[in-house]
């Protein structure tokens, strides 16, 4: 794969290549975003969302798994057998409330409850157990399971968020990098003619066609390119070790940007296509959206689980008796056992409180649907329009630096004729590089609200 070779060429080319740019390796932008995407310790706890959200389902599910009681108690004192009681249960909870139920009791003793008593074999028993008010359309069984499913598709969508964040955060660190890297060559290009110039202006001074206020000049000149070029070269570095926080390998180990390592410099050309912004999004399938209408479906079931706390509480049990298990089967009416119990607050006050809370959650949840949809749509609308302006104004940006390096090397046309000065050539020489200052800056800027819309419209490329 293409990020385990940058790896390799991150740890172990540095020590055999030279510092020169020929000789150098560039990191591109696409490699240096899957390596975040695939190793970013942040990506991988993003994933352990979507794990915990899988886990709480399979709890919530916990809630319907049959179960088996056993109960037995026996108690012998003075050589007397007071009772010995023996009750095994096979319960089976389904998804509305209904309770299937399956039991044997075996119960003896010179002191037991005649209630308990029964056959020599044992008796055995099947029936059902109904909420029928209360409790029978939705539970907390019910909804417990139906809010896990909910969190389980709602941290998917926080995981792509997450992961989202991350990548916008990794793209601002390597445009910064790209911005002073492209300063650094700016200063380096600039120190480079201005050792040039000054050599030959020397040159010309002793051969006597120059003053010697010119070398003065062009020695300036040199210092003051040299300044900023030193400063270029820490702001770089200052970038570069900024990048390196993003950088990551396999068993998380955080990997080092060596020296010889640069930008693509012709990112702004692939950046649309690498994030996938020229695609127009439909603002229902944005994930903070459909996260907000998962929230709200959840709030949805946590009312209607309090609006069926207004109900009374009417659970009704029917059990056919045998003493035989073949018995159970023939459903011999006249041996059963029955049971009711019924329950209802007076004034309700905490249902009816329980409930009224609940549907001021889900009003406010509808409310930061709406306001959210507004704002993300306004703030795509206004990232698009920049990310336009800006781009033209690049364009004007570039037509400038033309006219000024015409302007340039004019000047320098009439400095060798004689017809000029090395103030003058300096002058035109520093309008130059301001226009290409500007010109990084405003890259770089355009570049910032190209990220800002990759944020916004929370995409996770397929890199």
């Amino acid at each position: 794969m293409k990020h385990t070779g940058i790896f390799i060429l991150l740890l172990i080319l540095p020590s055999l290549l030279s510092s020169q740019e020929t000789d150098s390796l560039s990191l591109g932008f696409r490699e240096y975003l899957n390596m975040v995407k695939t190793y970013h310790p942040v990506v991988k706890q993003a994933g352990i969302m979507v794990d915990r959200a899988e886990a709480e389902v399979r709890k919530s599910r916990g809630n319907f798994d049959p179960k088996i009681e056993v109960d037995y108690d026996r108690k012998d004192f003075k050589q007397t057998e007071y009772y010995d009681i023996l009750t095994s249960s096979f319960k089976i909870p389904t998804w509305y409330g209904i309770e299937l139920k399956a039991k044997f009791e075996n119960n003896s003793g010179e002191f037991l409850n005649p209630q308990n008593k029964t056959p020599e074999d044992g008796l055995f028993s099947a029936g059902i157990a109904i909420p029928v008010a209360q409790g029978l359309l939705i539970n907390e069984r019910m909804a417990s399971l139906k809010q896990a499913r909910i969190f389980r598709e709602q941290s998917e969508l926080e995981r792509q968020i997450a992961v989202n964040s991350i990548l916008y955060e990794a793209s601002l660190a390597y445009f910064d990098w790209l911005k002073t890297y492209r300063h650094l060559l700016l200063y380096r290009n600039f120190a480079k003619n201005a050792e040039t110039r000054f050599k030959g202006i020397v040159k010309s001074y002793e051969l006597g066609d120059k003053p010697a206020i010119d070398t003065l000049e062009a020695s300036l000149t040199v210092q003051d390119r040299k300044l900023n070029l030193e400063q270029a070269r820490l702001d770089y570095m200052k970038a570069s070790l900024h990048l390196s926080n993003f950088l990551w390998g396999q068993e998380n180990t955080p990997l080092e940007l060596k020296e010889n390592m640069f930008p693509d410099r012709e990112l702004p050309v692939k950046l649309d296509e690498i994030l996938e912004i020229n695609e127009l999004s439909d603002l229902d399938d944005h994930p903070k959206l459909r996260s907000l209408n998962y929230k709200i479906r959840a709030f949805e079931f946590d009312k209607k689980l309090k609006a069926n706390k207004l109900l009374p509480k009417l659970d009704l049990e029917y059990n056919f008796l045998s003493s035989e298990i073949e018995g159970i089967n023939s459903l011999n009416y006249d041996d059963y056992k029955f049971g009711m119990n019924f329950s209802i607050p007076l004034f309700l006050r905490k249902e009816r409180g329980e409930l009224q809370l609940a549907k001021l959650k889900l009003e406010n949840a509808g409310f930061d649907l709406i306001s959210q949809r507004v704002t993300l749509q306004n703030k795509i609308l206004s990232l698009r329009t920049e990310v336009g302006s800006l781009s033209e104004q690049s364009k004007i940006m570039n037509n400038l630096i033309d006219s000024y390096e015409k302007m340039l090397r004019a000047e320098e046309r009439k400095l060798e004729l004689g017809e000029s000065s090395v103030f003058l050539v300096n002058s035109r020489e520093s309008s130059l590089i301001a226009a290409r200052q500007k010109n990084i800056l405003l890259q770089n800027k355009l570049l910032y609200s190209k990220a800002e819309l990759f944020r916004i419209m929370a995409r996770i490329p397929e890199i």
